[in-house]
């Protein structure tokens, strides 16, 4: 049959070719996007300061990155953000920094898709989508005003990790004209060993969006758990999740103390003591019914049996004020940690009084 080259035969394969040109090209970048119309392309994560508590987190999320997909549980995959980290800027400023990381994260497959970058600190910021800082609380002002970082955060995720520091005050080091979505998170040293709790601050005047919320519990839910207060609570946060681990390092210790004083071998009684900590703290988050958290009163009655052992070492804590005591850590290191963010020095001299007064002044409104 001879072909019709009539101009409207012409004109009508060439539009069933664009069409055609035109459909495939949606569906290559349909897939591209996932499917559902976001860009996969991932963040670029940046860490100023890539310190203990920065490599502890580039870590987890390496290691999380580094793992099949299909080990993780379906839940987890769920609850991942549109978009995740998949390059990574380390910032450091001594070549033992660098060597340190290289050491402690190239075991990692995810290694390769970071870069350690030594006394350079605007470049990097300006390739992230996500910035952490992991500084040194004093050198903040220092590193957001050098040359080239103003522009640098324009527009991105600034995430501080630095204790003391409030978003005000981090806001505060930019000028007016640099807009950037500044959230403060405080994880605690057990991070090292993916155990930290991490609490991220809340405003209620400027809620994160539910993307950058999801991207917030992802990143820390790689290094343990996550919590969520008011930015007026953080001080205390400090003291508890902060502090807490050097609080509960202490009772471990007292208790191996005395266990060796009774004939136990020193690294047996540390290590019993801290298999038992570590067994009561989880029953206390997953012990009661149908795996939900339980009372550690409740757990402490339940190992107490009328006339016996444990109930009479507690009478003796108790008669100590060991729960008082501790509580009142807990009090003062708020306190500290309050007068040190608002940048007063040598607080610990005269803890007393300035306790008192700082106390007074939050009960009464001052």
């Amino acid at each position: 049959m001879e072909r019709d080259l009539t101009p409207d035969w012409i004109l009508k394969q060439t539009l069933n070719l664009q069409q055609t040109a035109l459909m495939s090209f949606l569906k290559e970048k349909e897939s591209a996007m996932g499917g559902n119309g976001e860009s996969s392309e991932g963040l670029t994560l940046t860490v100023l300061g890539c310190g203990t508590m920065g490599i502890a987190i580039l870590g987890g999320i390496l290691d999380s990155l580094s793992t099949s997909r299909s080990k993780q549980s379906d839940t987890a995959v769920q609850d991942e953000p549109k978009r995740l980290p998949s390059r990574f800027n380390a910032c450091v400023r001594s070549s033992k920094s660098a060597e340190r990381i290289k050491g402690e994260l190239g075991q990692y497959e995810a290694f390769k898709h970071l870069t350690i970058h030594q006394n350079s600190n605007a470049n990097p910021t300006q390739d992230a989508d996500v910035i952490i800082i992991g500084c040194k609380p004093h050198m903040v002002r220092g590193v957001l005003q050098a040359e080239g970082m103003q522009k640098a955060v324009k527009g991105k995720l600034v995430i501080s990790i630095c204790a003391g520091l409030t978003e005000e005050q981090i806001v505060a080091f930019l000028p007016s004209a640099t807009h950037c979505t500044v959230v403060r998170a405080l994880p605690n040293t057990a991070a090292a060993v993916r155990e930290s709790m991490t609490v991220i601050a809340t405003s209620p005047s400027a809620p994160l969006d539910q993307d950058t919320d999801a991207l917030m519990t992802w990143i820390f839910t790689r290094i343990g758990r996550v919590a969520r207060m008011p930015s007026a609570n953080m001080d205390a946060c400090t003291a508890l999740c902060g502090s807490g681990p050097a609080f509960i390092a202490l009772i471990v210790e007292s208790m191996a103390a005395g266990a060796i004083a009774m004939g136990i071998p020193r690294d047996d009684a540390y290590f019993m003591t801290a298999q038992t900590a570590r067994g009561m703290t989880q029953l206390i988050l997953t012990g009661g019914e149908g795996g939900k958290a339980e009372h550690p009163a409740i757990l402490k009655d339940k190992v107490s049996t009328p006339g016996g052992c444990t109930i009479g070492g507690l009478l003796v804590l108790e008669e100590a004020g060991v729960r008082g005591t501790l509580a009142k850590a807990v009090r003062e290191a708020t306190v500290v940690a309050g007068l040190l963010g608002e940048g007063k020095g040598g607080v610990n001299g005269t803890r007393r009084n300035l306790s008192t007064a700082y106390v007074l002044a939050v009960v009464l409104g001052a």
